[in-house]
């Protein structure tokens, strides 16, 4: 059995909080996904900054094609 990570990659944390909310509504995850600030490199302002979630998936059993939708859906995508 293979445990994986998935990252998700949202425009902003707003973004980033209902896609963990939704993942856990959808999803009986062992862990809470994980929420990351990830400011773009060379870029000195707030304001760019991308937000991660990170969700832990042991057994890789979640669809990575749903979580990529789910990801697109708030103009994000995954990685």
């Amino acid at each position: 059995m293979t445990d994986v990570r998935h990252v998700l990659v949202l425009p902003d944390r707003d973004a980033a909080e209902e896609v963990a909310a939704d993942l856990a509504e959808r999803f009986s995850l062992p862990e809470e996904p994980r929420l990351v600030r990830d400011a773009l490199a060379g870029e000195d302002d707030a304001e760019d900054a991308q937000w991660l979630v990170v969700i832990e998936d042991p057994g890789a059993r979640l669809d990575t094609a749903e979580l990529d939708a789910l990801a697109a859906s708030h103009q994000g995508w995954l990685e």
